[in-house]
This record gives structure tokens, C-alpha cells and sequence, in this order.
């Protein structure tokens, strides 16, 4: 008996249906409460005439019957204590080991996320890009170090690398800025629709609807009243964000804004014309044409022309950033697709190493041509560091070369250097950061018998971005590219 009277909230209520063949989940969901007699709810009950064992019933769900498939994008809104999470659970425990569930996932808290997805090196990588998380700074990162909306980026990762049918997220981007939520929402929804998955997410939030596209927007209200709109499964092919955005003429104050976002921090080639994407007056990307380098790997494969040619007809895209609140929502091709035809010269290249991972200069309109390996002497130089007790997968840091450069023959790690200048004129400027756009070798050896540890441990580090594998671009696309257009 008191069992009985201390009871104040029983589900009367909880039967589903889901039926596979035809995709038909049926619902009915009720509950009854009665006061839980103490000496305060007694003085209610005499208060306001209430009896203290009357009971109330509540009806949630009442026979729904929803129709979805496992591509369809479903998107449940209400407020809070309306439902919605009574919903998605309900719909989850239906769907058994078909779904995938982001409270479900485990997150491994203290090692970089690079370690924590993928098989594999590069398919780590490219999950953490589809997502957003395409900054070589996040890629070392650990999962207790993220933001709030990195975190629901990488969470998303996972759900993809689950390779479940259907993904479940409840609270969905109720924690973040709403301009970073419409963000993640249009995101989540083009990787859901590009891999043919379902998508399920509930939020107190109605203001995701542009960028998520549903094609079934459950409303839920309190009580049994409930709405469901449908909507055909076509994807938005732009984020609301997207559409604010647009590109105007830029400077170097621009560009030394976004740098530090941009894993190559070192100098800048010489520019000729740089282009910044605004929201208003917000800077969210920016663009750096810059003079071409005397040689680069691939080039030979998009043109045949003369030195002096090169200079007057072709720029190099040396450098795009996008802010890192705005990625994933395509403004990388956007910035470069609408500065093409506005560029100093008729024809641009790029070397880049991120357009292996994500492709967003060939969604611009420029050719891939080839990708570079390192060259023989290149790699020959890696070769005489690993003797001088360098390791290859180390030199990225300053402060490990530093450290390996106090206890080596510096005279001989610097000889290796020259070596390299002499065989390798196109990489003078970029090792040394010289003034002049096309270095020579006798300024190139002037210049590194002055440097001290720091700098010295700075252009071993620019020698490894220098040894990486990069993706060679070429505009305009040629249908041969072997064919002279700079000499049209």
C-alpha cells in the first residue's frame, strides 16, 4: 500500500509496430501521474481543491503510423518535454542494429582524433575532412580539446565510419551558434544523402529546415497533437550561409588575418592579386594568387611555353583559407571558382596537398593533371637528414629540429642544404623565404651560413612540406593537355 501511494508517474502505454516490407513504424504512447502525497503537495491539493489521488492521463503518441525509408531525412522538432526524444527512441529500438546513434558512440578522450577513425591513414583523413575537421592543426588534436561544434563534427565522422543505414541524433546542434548549427545540419544531410543513408534527428530548433532539407518535418506539440509534413528527397545544394556570402578584391591585411588557420604559416610567395570572401563585413575565406615558381612537377604535362611566357601568362593559387566555422558548406570551390576569370594572368595552377582529401579545386573548374612525389633530389636530401639522425616523420617541428640541430654537425646539415639549392633552383625561394621571386644559388648560400638553430630548424620544416605528396591543377581544363595554349 505504500508502494501504491508514493507512485506518481506510470507508462499505461508503449506499443510499436515497425514493419520492414512496407517501412511503416506504428506508434501509441500514454502515461498517467498522480501526486505523490508529502506535507507540501497536501497543502496544494487543500489549496487549490485537487484530490490527492486523483490521477491524470496523458496520451503522446496516439496510433501514429509514419512511413519512412532508410533514405529518407527526418527531422523531428517540438518543445521541450513535448515528446520528440520519446520518439526517436521509439523509432531507435524499432530499428535494432540498423541504427547507429551518436549518444551511442564511444569517443577515445585522450588520443589525436587522426588516431581514433579510419582503417587507415588516408581514410582518416578524408572522414575528417568530409565533415570539416580539414585543418593538419585538428588532425592532432584530442577529443577533449575540441569545441562544442567540433565535437558533433567528429561524432558525425563516426556515424559514417559505423556504415549503419540509418544515423540518430537527438539534441541536434542544440548546444551551438546558430550559424554554426545550420552549418552542421546542411553537412550532416549531404553526407547522409551522397551515402544513401536515413538521417534522424530531433531539436527544440526550427530554424534548420533550409539547411537539412527534410523530406518528412515531424512537429510535435504537447499532448497528442502532432503534424507531419513530406517533402520530395531532393537536396539543398547550397547552405543558407552560402547564399550571404560574396567575393570582393583583398590584401595582405586580409590574408594575415586567416593565416594562422592555415597549416603553412611560413612566408608567403610574392602575391599578385588576392580575392576575400565576406559575409557582410565578417572575412571568412581568402585567396592568394602569387607569381609561379621557375619549375613545378606536373607542369610540363598542362603546357609547353617558354620561361618568360610562364611569368606573363600563369599564376599559382598559393594559398586559399577558409575560416574554420565556415568549411564543409563549399565556399573553398566557391571562392576559387568565382576569382578564376578574375585572376592577373589567363591561365593559373596549383600544387596543393589537401586537394588529395578534398577536391574542392576540381569542383571549381580546374583540371587535375598529375599528383608530385617528391623529387629524386628531394629525396635524396630526407636520405642524408635520416643520417644526420633526422626522422622524416618528425621534421614537421621546429622544436624537434631544433633539438636534433644542437646535437649534429651543423656545417654538414648545411652543405646538404646547398647541395640541394644547386640541383633544385625551383625550391631556393620557398626553403629560404628569399626576396627576390627567382633566387640565386649564390643567394641561396650567402643567406643560409647566416642562420641560427631557430631558422635553420624553420627551413628543414618547410622541407617537409616541400617532400609531400601533392595534387598539380591546371586552368582552363584542356581536353589534351599536352597542347601549348600559353603560346595561342
Amino acid at each position: 500500500m505504500t508502494r501504491r501511494t508514493r507512485e506518481y508517474f506510470r507508462i499505461t502505454k508503449h506499443t510499436r509496430r515497425y514493419n520492414r516490407k512496407t517501412n511503416t513504424f506504428t506508434i501509441n504512447i500514454a502515461y498517467q501521474t498522480a501526486t505523490q502525497k508529502t506535507p507540501r503537495t497536501l497543502q496544494v491539493a487543500e489549496a487549490f481543491g485537487l484530490g490527492t489521488d486523483q490521477q491524470q492521463k496523458f496520451t503522446i503518441y496516439d496510433n501514429l503510423k509514419l512511413k519512412i525509408t532508410p533514405t529518407d531525412i527526418i527531422h523531428i522538432t517540438g518543445d521541450s518535454g513535448s515528446g520528440k526524444s520519446i520518439l526517436l527512441k521509439t523509432l531507435k529500438k524499432d530499428l535494432k542494429h540498423l541504427a547507429a546513434d551518436t549518444a551511442d558512440l564511444t569517443t577515445e578522450q585522450n588520443k589525436p582524433i587522426i588516431n581514433t577513425v579510419g582503417k587507415t591513414f588516408p581514410q582518416a583523413l578524408e572522414l575528417l575532412s568530409k565533415v570539416g575537421l580539414n585543418d593538419a592543426f585538428l588532425f592532432t588534436r584530442k577529443y577533449n580539446q575540441l569545441s562544442d561544434g567540433q565535437k558533433i563534427r567528429y561524432q558525425i565522422a563516426k556515424l559514417i565510419e559505423t556504415d549503419k543505414q540509418w544515423w540518430i541524433i537527438d539534441e541536434f546542434c542544440s548546444l551551438l551558434d546558430r550559424d554554426t548549427a545550420k552549418i552542421v545540419a546542411y553537412n550532416t544531410q549531404k553526407q547522409a544523402r551522397q551515402k544513401h543513408k536515413a538521417l534522424i534527428t530531433a531539436t527544440t530548433h526550427t530554424d534548420l529546415q533550409d539547411d537539412l532539407k527534410p523530406t518528412i518535418h515531424i512537429h510535435k506539440r504537447y499532448g497528442k497533437e502532432i503534424t507531419i509534413h513530406r517533402h520530395p528527397n531532393t537536396a539543398t545544394h547550397q547552405c543558407t550561409l552560402t547564399r550571404q556570402m560574396h567575393v570582393e578584391e583583398g590584401n595582405i591585411n586580409d590574408y594575415k588575418q586567416l593565416a594562422p588557420f592555415h597549416y603553412r604559416t611560413s612566408h608567403l610567395p610574392p602575391p599578385r592579386k588576392i580575392f576575400t570572401l565576406k559575409r557582410k563585413n565578417e572575412l571568412c575565406g581568402v585567396i592568394v594568387y602569387s607569381h609561379p615558381p621557375p619549375t613545378t612537377h606536373g607542369r610540363n604535362k598542362a603546357t609547353k611555353t617558354t620561361f618568360q611566357q610562364i611569368k606573363n601568362q600563369l599564376s599559382t593559387i598559393s594559398r586559399v583559407i577558409i575560416h574554420p566555422k565556415y568549411r564543409t558548406i563549399g565556399l573553398g570551390a566557391k571562392i576559387v571558382q568565382e576569382t578564376l576569370k578574375k585572376a592577373p594572368t589567363p591561365y593559373v595552377e596549383t600544387l596543393a596537398v589537401m586537394a588529395k582529401y578534398n577536391p574542392f579545386f576540381e569542383k571549381a573548374g580546374m583540371q587535375k593533371i598529375t599528383e608530385s612525389k617528391p623529387t629524386k633530389n628531394t629525396t635524396a636530401t630526407l636520405e642524408q637528414l635520416k643520417q644526420l639522425g633526422f626522422n622524416q616523420a618528425m621534421i614537421g617541428s621546429e622544436n624537434y629540429n631544433q633539438q636534433k640541430i644542437e646535437k649534429t654537425d651543423k656545417q654538414k646539415l648545411i652543405q646538404t642544404l646547398k647541395e640541394l639549392s644547386k640541383k633544385e633552383s625551383a625550391l631556393r625561394k620557398r626553403l629560404l623565404c628569399l626576396p627576390d621571386v627567382y633566387p640565386k644559388h649564390e643567394e641561396f648560400t650567402a643567406k643560409i651560413e647566416r642562420l641560427n638553430d631557430r631558422e635553420l630548424a624553420k627551413t628543414i620544416k618547410r622541407l617537409a612540406i616541400i617532400a609531400q605528396t601533392k595534387v598539380y591543377l591546371f586552368w582552363p581544363p584542356q581536353t589534351n593537355p599536352n597542347h601549348n595554349k600559353t603560346e595561342q
